[in-house]
Parts: C-alpha cells; structure tokens; sequence
C-alpha cells in the first residue's frame, strides 16, 4: 500500500477486516479520507497517520485498536472530522493549541481516556461536535468550552466530571458528580434541545426559566434530589414516567407523578388586570388595519384571547422557527398565528430593518405563498399572522392512511411544483432575495453547514426542499435514508427506487412516473453536502417543467444508486 503515492480516498468501513493498520498508510502525505470504521483492526494507530497533515477526514471508530491518545493526530491542520470511538486507547487527552484550528468534529467516546479535559480545547473555534463520552475522565468541565461558539452538541456522560453545565443544542452531562440546583442560565439557553441530567445529585427546584423553553424537546431528569412541579412546556408534560423517576419530590400533571398542591385562584378582578398589563405593552402593527377592523394592540389581545394564551390544543404546527396556532378573531375571520421561538426574538434587534423585511413578505403576491397579514413584535411575544388554509399539515396528511391515499401522485407532484416555483420567486424575483428557513414536513433535518455556520441562506433552503420533496413522495420521514444518501459508503445504493416510494399509492407508467423520477433525482441532487454543488431553484424549476421523455421501465428498474449518478446529470 505504501507504492499508492496517489492515494487520497480510503474506505473500508463495515466490514471484517483483522489485523493492524498498515504502518506506510500515508507516507506519501496525500491521504485526505481514511475510513475504516467497524471491522476487527488491533494494534496502534500508525505514526505515519497521526503526522498525516493531508487528512481531513478520519473513521476509526469500532476496532480494537490500542495506544496512548496523548500521541495520537499532533499535528493536522486540514483534519475536520475525527472518529475514534469505541477502541482500546488510554492515557491523558492532551490538546495541541492551534494544531488542528479546522476541526469541527471529534468523537472519543468509549475508550479508557484518563485526566481531567484540557483548558486549551477551547481554543478549537470551529468545533461543533465534542464527544467525550464513557471514558475516565475527572475534574471540573472547563468553563473554557463556553468559549466555542460554533459548538452545539456535547457527550460527556459517563465520566466523573464535576461543575457547572454549558449552553448548547444537545446537553448529557448524565452519571457524573453534578452538585447542587440546576442554574437559572441553563433554562434560559434558546437553542437547547435535548437535555439528560440523569444519575447527579443535583438537588432544588426546576428553575423557572424552563417555563418558555420552546426549543426543548427532550428531558431526563431522573435519579436526582429534584422537588418541586415541572415547568407546563412540552418537553416534560410529555416526558415518560421513567425521566422523571427516582427524585426527591417532584409533582405536576404527569402520569406517575403526584399532583402538586393546588394554589388559590385568580380573581376575575386579578385576570383582568393582568390582561390590561399585556395589552399596555408595545405592539408594532405594520399592516394588520388592512385585513382586519382592530388595531394592533386589539389585534393583539384578540390573538391572546383565541389561543386562550397560545394553549397547546390550539397549537396546529411547529417548526425550527416557530410554533404555528389557529385563531378566531373577534370579527369571525380565522387566521393562522406563527409564534416565534424565544431564539428569534432575541435576533430582532434592529427592528427598523426587521420592520423591512416583513414590509417585503407582505407585498408578495404569488399563488404559491401564503399571504402574510401582518406582524406584532411585543415584549412577551413576536407574531406572524398569516391567512389560515383549511387543509392542514403536510405531516398530517402524510401520517393519515386514508388522507395518504387521497394525497395522489398528481397532487404530489403538484405540492413539489408549487414549492419550488414559490422558492424559485422568493430566491430570484424578489429584491433582496428572501430566505425561507423553515422548510420542513417533519421537524429535525437541516442543512449539515448550518452546525457550523448558523447562518441560512438560499443554499439551506434547497437543501429543505431536497428532504421535503423526497418525504412527498415516500410518505414518510426519511429516517436513516438522508445521512445514507450523503454519505460516502452509501449503504442503500442498490435498493430500487420504487420500493422506497409510498407503498399505500399505486404507480403507473405513465408522464406522472417520469414526473415523480424527475423529482427523485432533482431531491437528491438538493441533498449535496457541498452548498455550492446543489443546483439554484431556478434550475430546479426550469428541470420540473421540461417535457420528459417516456421511458417505460426506468422507473420500475433504477436503483437509488443510479438516481445519486443521475443528479448532476441536467440540474
């Protein structure tokens, strides 16, 4: 292997492949990719890899492999990815300042790493994946992570850390040493997701400022010193039984936990109050006098009123941006109200050139779009208010056997047609471009750059619309299928396509088939990995509407591999 002075790309992942690692593996210093993940490789890392300074991508994670990690990758200035979990290494997790500036992810997880984690990681400002998990690690956890503003989740579970936790999008600190109440500024991270504090001793009440945690979605509080009621926020109204045990006295409307103590009512007197207090905070309205007879401050405690103060059971959506609630107003007209995540409403600090951009969207007139009515930016709350359509939810729609039925492949590939011409006009017709950040039929798929830059653009769009169309025609969340899509051991590349389609629909050889293909190919092409390889909407738009040839079988015989090696092929 050491006569391939040209070797740059190396996988042979998931496989069974025993023995060492070559050691000539990158002596030439041209190797850029190395994936050996998952097979039966023992012995050291090879010296002649660690100092490969051509690397930026390493996988090997799950063999049996051996050696100090203080010695491994001192110097790898190109490196971006790292995996070497699950592999026999110890010693001390040292970290060379500066060697490795372009790292965005590293994994260690599973090994027999000792000593406390090093101050100077966080100096690695493009890290955005750290896991450190279910190795020996003591000490506190440095409050120099919280210098990494590109870093959004961490693993350092199973360790025996101590000290306080860090603002992140993924949090398990679970089987440490953690002490005392859980601080106020950790119910206050915005972009908090997921959350496992389980098998602590952390003692107290939950702090209050869980109380509009609109991003968490997921807890795990148990095996803790915890009492007191549970914030009323998703994530621990629905949180199992088993996140919450084995605590010190927790309460609230949770099956398994026991009631908390009932408080004493307010009077009509104490509600009215209270509303007129809300009523009296500012309310910028920019066009609501032209749909409807209130002004903005009326308009605004109508919406209070309907949603009975945003009520979960008037909740019909949420997205990564917002949550979306149905709203009767006073006048009869029913309206679709997006409540803006707290995260949001913190980037509103110029509202003059906030006010312009919704200025913008409210002058759009396109079938495709829906109209925008207006928006009130209110110290407790910023809303969209939006025409309601009576249809429902996609996800809705695709979760309903009989409304999937119904959903055919006509109506399909005309929702597909209709979002792209509606992003091809916010993205090329409008002046500036405008961004649509939450393209979604289900909540959790993104654009992989946006764990490094969080920052949207068109090309983040495209790669929404690239999962949303494929959900459109396989009637479904895609699970595993979108990271094997973009991966580079494409592990589903011989299944054919038409079995991956909906299988509640039957599908004809006819222009519609062609049509659904079409779109295939122009969604995986979306999916690229690289930003600047997606194809523009306008190319996805004059792709969709050029008359396709009849091809008989192609539909009922290509492979998912083949519609990858189509996707460049006219977009």
């Amino acid at each position: 292997m050491s006569n391939l002075t040209s070797l740059t790309n190396l996988q042979l992942g998931n496989n069974n492949f025993i023995g060492q690692l070559p050691p000539q593996i990158c002596q030439s210093r041209s190797l850029v990719n190395f994936s050996v993940q998952d097979n039966h490789f023992t012995g050291p890392i090879p010296r002649t890899l660690k100092n490969c300074t051509s690397l930026n991508r390493v996988r090997l994670e799950g063999n049996q492999l051996t050696g100090n990690i203080s010695e491994a990758f001192d110097i790898c200035p190109n490196l971006t990815y790292i995996d070497l979990s699950s592999n026999n290494l110890y010693g001390e997790f040292s970290w060379k300042r500066g060697k490795c500036h372009n790292l965005r992810s590293l994994k260690i997880s599973n090994n027999k790493i000792s000593g406390k984690i090093p101050l100077e990681l966080g100096e690695a400002n493009m890290l955005g994946v750290l896991d450190l998990s279910s190795n020996h690690l003591i000490g506190k956890i440095p409050k120099e992570l919280g210098r990494l503003k590109s870093l959004i989740e961490i693993h350092l579970n199973d360790n025996q850390l101590s000290g306080s936790m860090q603002s992140l999008k993924s949090l398990d600190v679970s089987q440490n040493l953690l002490v005392g109440e859980i601080p106020q500024q950790l119910g206050g991270m915005k972009m908090l997701e997921t959350l496992n504090l389980s098998h602590n001793n952390v003692s107290g009440s939950i702090p209050s400022s869980f109380g509009d945690g609109a991003s968490l979605t997921s807890i795990d509080i148990s095996y803790n010193e915890l009492e007191g009621p549970i914030p009323n926020i998703t994530a621990f109204r629905k949180a199992p039984i088993a996140a919450l045990k084995n605590n010190k006295g927790l309460c609230g409307n949770v099956a398994g936990l026991k009631a908390c103590p009932k408080m004493i009512p307010d009077t009509p007197s104490k509600r009215h109050n209270r509303f007129l207090k809300i009523s009296q905070e500012k309310c910028v309205t920019i066009i609501f006098l032209q749909y409807v007879s209130y002004d903005g401050k009326m308009v605004y405690e109508n919406i209070i009123e309907a949603t009975k103060e945003f009520d979960s059971k008037y909740c019909i959506g949420v997205g990564g941006y917002g949550s979306v609630y149905k709203a009767e107003l006073q006048t009869s007209q029913v309206v679709a109200v997006k409540k803006l995540h707290p995260l949001l409403d913190g980037k509103i600090s110029n509202q003059k050139a906030f006010t312009s951009e919704i200025h913008a969207l409210i002058e759009i007139r396109h079938h495709n779009i829906v109209k925008l009515f207006g928006f009130c930016s209110h110290p407790k709350h910023s809303l969209l208010v939006y025409e309601f359509l009576k249809g429902g939810s996609l996800v809705k729609l695709l979760n309903s056997e009989e409304g999937a039925k119904t959903f055919d492949w006509i109506k399909r590939v005309d929702v597909v047609k209709g979002v792209v011409n509606a992003l091809s006009y916010m993205h090329h017709d409008c002046s500036p471009p405008i961004i649509h950040p939450d393209i979604s039929s289900t909540y959790g798929y993104m654009a992989p750059e946006l764990a490094y830059t969080m920052e949207n653009n068109e090309k983040c769009d495209i790669f929404s619309f690239g999962v949303l169309a494929l959900e459109i025609i396989m009637g479904k969340h895609l699970g595993d299928l979108i990271s094997s899509l973009s991966s580079s051991t494409f592990t589903t590349y011989d299944m054919l396509l038409k079995d991956v389609l909906d299988q509640r629909l039957s599908l004809s050889i006819n222009r519609v088939a062609m049509e659904v293909l079409s779109i295939a190919k122009i969604a995986i092409a979306c999916l690229h990995t690289i930003p600047q390889s997606r194809p523009t909407m306008q190319q996805v738009s004059q792709e969709l509407s050029t008359q396709k040839p009849h091809f008989p079988n192609t539909l009922f015989t290509i492979t998912l591999g083949e519609v990858v090696d189509l996707r460049g092929s006219t977009v």
